[in-house]
């Protein structure tokens, strides 16, 4: 049986707001990287992320190279990451001769775990990031006691978790500096867009500076040092700025959608998991993501082609970066034994408001149905 319609995995949520914010930006002839949308777009994300200051650039990724700068990590430095992330989290620490080294997963939340990330301190070791993996926080009063109790920096990538909460503070005020993507699929988007926030004050100014070709303000077209354009145009900020103003509608939207999943799931008695959360957390989804459990009858790949033969567009999640060939040769703690497994097992749902409970039903009832005819056309090989 066909879906009716294709579910695609992600969708922006753009409304008559946006329009009206980018046309306001487009008639004011500011369209580049200087206007009031950017002023007003960094000040009202530096409120949703509990930081003082937010720097904005041209996407997540320039973000976490501009975090980075700003902390001063350089050749020979150390930095515990995540081994189950996005690339770009290891990425921009080659661009400064900086070596990532990879902890394990948690079982659960799929974020890293603070005990592996204490068996990877040395005296080498400069910072700590906490990626939070697909919106859910980590466990960032365990992180932040580790960081401090070696006198090391705590990192936050964020890009996934805009609006998430620990303990009551929103992710991206527990680290020394955080960063947030604004990609087309992320919660709050620009279309591509980035953000380091702070409350250090030095560290602002300093990923400022960098952001715009290391330019001196009291100095016209003089650099005393190599810089970066990294910044955002006026433009996206326009759309940004009203998707932070429309910020608690969206959350709304995916917790429900969450909601949904969680429900169909639970009914549904599948052999998969979905992502814990540490106590004290309040999570804003970016994806509903799973894993399949060993004993699955239906692989997750194949499980993948399935549902799109029925329209129904997924995601897995990313690949252990230890597995990839030009970290193949970082530290790893034993391998990361469960980043490899939660890696090869995990697919990440379609997640977006512009999903109805019929759609979430219809995508779990599809995955029930792959499994159920996968399992019989094995017991029919068997028999």
């Amino acid at each position: 049986m066909k879906a009716v319609r294709s579910i695609h995995v992600s969708e922006p949520d753009l409304s008559d707001l946006e329009r009206s914010y980018v046309l306001d930006a487009f008639d004011s002839t500011w369209i580049s990287s200087t206007g009031d949308y950017v002023r007003d777009f960094e000040r009202e994300f530096a409120k949703l992320s509990g930081t003082e200051f937010a720097i904005s650039c041209c996407n997540g990724t320039a973000a976490l190279h501009l975090a980075y700068l700003g902390l001063g990590l350089g050749p020979g430095d150390e930095v515990i990451l995540p081994d189950l992330t996005y690339v770009a989290t290891a990425n921009a620490l080659l661009y400064l001769g900086a070596k990532p080294v990879f902890a394990d997963c948690d079982a659960g939340t799929w974020n890293v775990c603070p005990d592996s990330v204490r068996r990877m301190m040395t005296p080498q070791t400069r910072a700590i990031v906490a990626v939070h993996f697909l919106g859910t926080p980590c466990d960032l009063a365990a992180l932040r006691t580790i960081a401090d109790d070696c006198g090391v920096a705590l990192i936050e990538d964020a890009a996934e978790a805009h609006g998430s909460s620990f303990d009551g503070r929103r992710v991206g005020s527990w680290g020394t500096v955080s960063t947030f993507s604004f990609y087309g699929n992320k919660t709050i988007t620009t279309g591509e867009g980035g953000m380091v926030c702070t409350s250090d004050p030095a560290i602002a100014e300093r990923v400022r500076t960098l952001r715009g070709q290391a330019a001196l303000v009291d100095r016209p077209y003089w650099f005393d040092e190599v810089g970066y354009n990294y910044r955002l145009t006026n433009l996206a900020c326009a759309i940004g700025l009203a998707q932070v103003e429309r910020f608690e509608e969206l959350k709304a939207k995916r917790i429900r959608v969450r909601g949904w999943y969680e429900r169909a799931i639970r009914d549904a008695e599948l052999p998969l998991a979905l992502q814990d959360a540490p106590v004290g957390a309040d999570v804003v989804p970016w994806m509903v993501g799973v894993v399949l459990s060993a004993d699955s009858p239906v692989g997750r790949d194949e499980l993948m082609r399935r549902l799109a033969s029925e329209g129904i567009e997924t995601r897995p999640f990313f690949h252990p970066l230890h597995a990839l060939p030009m970290y193949r040769r970082a530290k790893t703690d034993g391998g990361c034994p469960m980043s490899a497994q939660v890696g090869a097992r995990g697919l990440m749902l379609p997640t977006h408001t512009k999903l109805s409970e019929s759609d979430v039903r219809q995508i779990v009832e599809c995955v029930g149905r792959q499994v159920r005819d996968r399992a019989a056309a094995t017991m029919t090989a068997g028999g």
